[in-house]
């Protein structure tokens, strides 16, 4: 198989790209106002120095010591679709390696309010279970929980996706084989404790505690109604003697129930335990799946900031971007000549083989779509019916041979009319979903530019619940059903013609329809599509490759099947 992989042609580097420095500007600007959004939450809060002196790490210091260096891939950095007055949801999450290991990493930030559950927060654990069932990585919990912020509870507590959700994605994950450990730090009482309890390993430091209900919650217990004054000296008395005697302590959940599988005297203790217990954990070394050496690129990733337009309507060559992203700068491309919108090919990430689909831009070979018959020119950024045709059979083939998937999107939508109709577009885009759900493979969406219409939920997008474990935003990226001038006519053109027949001043409609495009924009932008949770982080471009190359460590480490190199159909169709 070494024809295959190790001699894969090589891509267009269009080397010596002119510098583009508007475009440069535009893009490191965006960047830094997503860096400064996602530094804030570590000023926000309780000051490092007090929780120094109550003896504690603060989450991203645990996170630091826990994680191997350079390997922290910060997700939902920005994620607070509540909106929450604290400015974040209480738990922080990412990719990193401990012990050579991929896992799924997750704080709660005893920063804040000692490390509450707060409106956004159950569906964020949901994500992080999510993520660590895709890839089927072990997920590692830094606890330290005070339960419920009870003033919030309405919107925290209840529901389907509610706060003990996240309980029973545990006992998932442990009946699927994926180990949930947690390092225990602080008071967790009620639902603090709870999320301590439910992992599959405990490692707990010797002053931290663990129940179902803190001294005042016991306290509060009896009686009904509204506190008189005497009842509330009577609680003020009770608490006072809980926490000289609180329950859940290490003495009982180290000495009595066994809880705590190991108990230490400092959090750096705590932590390097952790560290020895992944270390025991069943994991592939990479070498296993390798079909070729890691190598960087041959291009830089900083050229990607002079080739990716942030203006949508101007194009770019989807190979020029590939060539600063995998091993070489090489490739072995599936069927170019059909469907030529779409560029499917197999690729390598750390010597591991992927298969990959983008959009291309730009123009197409003349007289496509062939089913146009000449009534329209198809160009790149569309999708026509040879390219729902090749991406459904090269995700089949994927599938077939276990190979993790990546889709780079940038997209206007799928072909409209009757001719598309009558070409089978809306059905074909249909089995497209049904190829990605039954392959059963971890994906990886990014959204280069644009991310519009069906194609954003066909290309491996978020909605593909079952396969997407991650989705990225850039700088670049914009994620609307349609662009903003098409929907405001959408929704007012209509509105805009009965004020024409009437009479009457077209004016006020029009500025109804510029006031949509400017709020269309505004929700599209970066910053939103990672606070309200529509990306799951918003990269750097010159991080790309860091996370793509982590992706497809993390799918290679555990796979609930393969398929040996030597049997694999792909490769060898793609050196047709």
């Amino acid at each position: 198989m070494h024809r295959y992989f190790r001699q894969m042609p090589p891509l267009d580097l269009g080397r010596d790209p002119a510098p583009d420095q508007a475009n440069r500007q535009r893009l490191a600007a965006i960047e830094q106002e997503i860096a400064a959004l996602a530094a804030a939450p570590r000023q926000a809060g309780t000051p490092d120095e007090d929780v120094h002196r109550r003896g504690q790490l603060t989450v991203w210091e645990r996170l630091a010591a826990l994680v191997e260096p350079g390997s922290l891939r910060p997700l939902l950095s920005l994620y607070d679709p509540e909106q929450n007055e604290e400015g974040l949801t209480g738990v922080v999450c990412a990719l990193g390696r401990i012990s050579g290991r991929w896992c799924v990493v997750a704080g709660f930030d005893n920063k804040s309010l000692a490390g509450a559950w707060l409106p956004g927060q159950p569906e964020k654990k949901l994500r992080v279970t999510d993520l660590a069932t895709r890839l089927r990585l072990p997920l590692v919990w830094l606890v330290n929980c005070s339960g419920v912020k009870l003033s919030q509870q309405h919107r925290v507590y209840g529901g389907r996706r509610g706060g003990g959700a996240n309980f029973f994605r545990h006992a998932e994950m442990a009946v699927a084989g994926l180990p949930v450990l947690a390092g225990v730090f602080g008071s967790n009482p009620a639902g603090g404790g709870y999320q301590a309890c439910s992992p599959t390993l405990i490692i707990a430091h010797d002053k931290a505690e663990m129940s179902a209900g803190g001294g005042a919650v016991l306290g509060g217990m009896g009686g009904a109604g509204p506190f008189d004054i005497d009842q509330a000296m009577e609680l003020i008395a009770e608490m006072a003697r809980r926490q000289a005697d609180p329950p859940g302590t290490a003495a009982t959940h180290f000495d009595v129930t066994g809880f705590f599988r190991e108990i230490y005297p400092s959090e750096p203790e705590v932590l390097a335990a952790l560290q020895q217990r992944v270390a025991q954990l069943p994991a592939f070394d990479p070498a296993f799946f390798r079909v070729d050496d890691p190598a960087p690129p041959l291009a830089p990733a900083d050229e990607l900031y002079d080739i990716l337009p942030l203006d949508n309507d101007r194009p770019y060559k989807i190979e020029q971007i590939l060539a600063r992203l995998v091993d070489g700068s090489s490739h072995r491309e599936y069927r170019r000549d059909f469907g030529p919108e779409i560029y499917c090919g197999l690729v390598k990430l750390a010597g591991l083989a992927v298969g990959l689909v983008a959009n291309r831009q730009g123009e197409l070979p003349a007289g496509y779509p062939a089913y146009a018959a000449g009534a329209y020119q198809g160009r790149g950024g569309t999708i026509f019916r040879d390219g729902l045709l090749k991406m459904a059979e090269f995700t089949t083939l994927c599938g077939r041979d276990r190979l993790p998937m990546i889709w780079l999107q940038d997209h206007d939508g799928l072909d409209l009319g009757d001719l598309a109709e009558r070409a089978e577009v809306l059905g074909l885009g249909q089995s497209l979903v049904y190829s990605i759900q039954q392959s059963g493979l971890p994906m990886l969406a990014v959204v280069l530019r644009k991310g519009t219409v069906a194609p954003h939920y066909q290309m491996g997008g978020p909605p593909a619940n079952r396969n997407n474990a991650l989705t990225l935003g850039l700088a670049s990226s914009e994620i609307y059903v349609m662009r903003p001038r098409t929907a405001a006519a959408a929704a007012l053109g209509r509105k805009l013609a009965r004020q024409h027949e009437k009479g009457l001043p077209l004016e006020p409609v029009i500025a109804q329809m510029n006031a949509m495009i400017a709020d269309y924009h505004d929700k599209a932008r970066p910053a939103y599509l990672a606070q309200a949770g529509l990306v799951d982080e918003v990269a750097r471009l010159a991080d790309l490759r860091a996370y793509l190359t982590a992706f497809a460590e993390a799918a290679y480490q555990n796979p609930a099947s393969l398929c040996p190199q030597h049997q694999m159909i792909l490769p060898r169709l793609c050196a047709l």
